[in-house]
């Protein structure tokens, strides 16, 4: 996904659940999960989850400035591969993945980058995760959180186990329900993409046209 966060280029998205046990978890016995056993949980619910639509936010800050780059918009994604994040603010942005390819609309730049998936990946950690290919216990370190953040989330911190051109670690929180609603992506040179989660609904039917798109005329296309 590009979150607008390592530039427009480079990283552009993870992450929606269903729980691995019959019953919802109730907040005291998600709090007493030990790191990996939350990636587990977390690894779980994700594995069920065929769709998801959710609500984003994001805000990217580098190291030695107080300005943040903000962004919000719409993600759905669809089993297997496919992955649309439309930014609807501060500038149109489509990032759309059908599987095999992954198209970039930039409105304001009138172009639109096309690439493989396999090279896509280089650039975007959370991409096997959210396209139902990768695990977080497989792909990653689990360690506890060098901070909680809110008090009704529970924090985990991940360290790619291979190491990552463009991802230092990550930190994921996790509700009750043992899915994500906040995520924060720190680069090797300190900056962080901080995306928050709401109205998060899974397995409900979306359209395959959800995952073409058109450009405008004029676009300029970039095949790399």
């Amino acid at each position: 996904m590009n979150h607008t966060a390592f530039s427009t280029k480079s990283l552009c998205s993870l992450l929606i659940g269903l729980m691995s046990l019959a019953v919802l978890p109730d907040a005291g016995r998600c709090a007493a999960l030990t790191p990996l056993e939350l990636a587990q949980k977390l690894q779980a619910r994700y594995e069920e989850t065929k769709t998801m639509t959710a609500d984003f936010k994001q805000s990217t800050s580098v190291p030695m400035s107080t300005r943040k780059r903000l962004g919000a918009g719409k993600v759905v994604i669809s089993k297997p591969g496919r992955i649309r994040w439309d930014y609807q603010a501060p500038d149109k942005q489509v990032l759309i993945s059908d599987g095999k390819k992954v198209s970039m609309f930039i409105a304001n730049s009138a172009h639109m980058i096309v690439q493989p998936v396999s090279q896509y990946i280089n650039s975007d950690v959370t991409y096997a995760f959210f396209a139902g290919t990768g695990n977080i216990v497989r792909d990653f370190k689990v360690l506890p959180p060098e901070r909680q953040g809110d008090a009704s989330l529970k924090a985990i911190k991940l360290v790619p186990k291979i190491a990552h051109p463009q991802v230092d670690y990550l930190h994921v929180w996790i509700d009750e329900n043992f899915m994500i609603r906040r995520l924060e992506i720190v680069d090797h040179f300190g900056s962080i993409t901080d995306l928050a989660f709401s109205n998060i609904t899974r397995n409900e039917p979306v359209s395959p046209e959800t995952f073409v798109f058109t450009p405008p005329l004029g676009t300029e296309i970039i095949e790399q």
